[in-house]
């Protein structure tokens, strides 16, 4: 990884390139995000740096947490994130990251929480078909079915697809290019939709495809 960034989801709008076309952006606040901690080679056997995201009123930490911060000398962070950075040796704590370490045309990956549906059936959580809808289908249109024979294996293995929870999971969305930045106000705008509901928290890092 070479670069990443903390930021907040904004919400969706458009913008015109300058053919005039419309494109579609997701609205990122990327940052500002400070080092609050640095790995070592010496002493922990890797190299990266933990950021730190969106101020927050000392109250509200734990005293173990504030005294990881201000052991940093940072003001304290709502989000912490460790992410193994490119120059991670030659940053220091304290330094700041802003949205312009990202340029126009650049490929991303972000990461963030899906919007959480609550319980779903199998149709709507993985687009099961639904049993017939004539004669003798009774009340269960939209049940699962057979889930396999009764005597071998005699049970439902974990991980079966079934009714439960859906949403509210780490979904990476890659290969999203950086329509605009803002530095002035720590913008950016990602052609496309990404994860989660406006506000969520997202991780920006560069794509680990080939453009």
């Amino acid at each position: 990884m070479q670069k990443a960034i903390i930021g907040k989801k904004v919400g969706m709008t458009q913008i015109f390139d300058e053919n005039g076309k419309v494109v579609p952006v997701t609205v990122i606040e990327a940052g500002p995000c400070v080092v609050t901690q640095k790995k070592t080679m010496e002493n922990d056997g890797y190299v990266s740096v933990q950021l730190g995201f969106e101020d927050l009123k000392e109250r509200k930490l734990t005293k173990p947490e504030l005294g990881h911060l201000k052991k940093a000398g940072v003001s304290p962070k709502k989000h912490l994130k460790e992410f193994k950075l490119e120059n991670a040796e030659e940053m220091n704590l304290g330094d700041e990251l802003k949205a312009d370490i990202f340029a126009e045309g650049e490929r991303v990956d972000i990461t963030g929480i899906s919007k959480g549906k609550g319980f779903a059936g199998v149709i709507k959580r993985y687009n099961k078909g639904r049993n017939r809808m004539s004669h003798g289908g009774g009340p269960v249109h939209r049940h699962a079915g057979s889930m396999g024979a009764g005597t071998t294996p005699g049970k439902i293995f974990k991980g079966h697809m079934g009714a439960g929870h859906m949403g509210t999971e780490q979904v990476t969305v890659q290969n999203l290019t950086v329509a605009k930045v803002d530095p002035e106000m720590n913008l950016l705008a990602v052609r496309g939709a990404i994860p989660g509901p406006k506000g969520g928290i997202v991780y920006v890092k560069n794509t680990v495809k080939n453009a």
